[in-house]
């Protein structure tokens, strides 16, 4: 355990921060599973804006890596693309 007083406060942040992150994540993952899972390409276009905006977002406060938003939102407007 923590002997300083900061480094208690440390870890009761970083502790709240890990879990509002996994929160974060756990939604870019169901946003992108949305998109995946849709027959219909309007239905898919529909689900993109939501999950490509949320990727954005992710990328631009550093909780995913650029190129991982970059290619995580190739991949998706690829498959929209391909829907019939």
């Amino acid at each position: 355990m923590p002997q300083h007083k900061s480094a208690v406060k440390r870890v009761r942040q970083s502790s709240k921060r890990r879990l509002a992150n996994r929160e974060k994540r756990s939604r870019m993952r169901t946003l992108t599973r949305n998109v995946l899972e849709a027959t219909e390409k309007e239905q898919g276009q529909a689900r993109l804006g939501d999950a490509v905006s949320y990727i954005d977002r992710l990328a631009c406060k550093g909780l995913v890596h650029k190129n991982y938003a970059a290619n995580k939102k190739s991949m998706l407007v690829r498959h929209v693309n391909n829907l019939g």
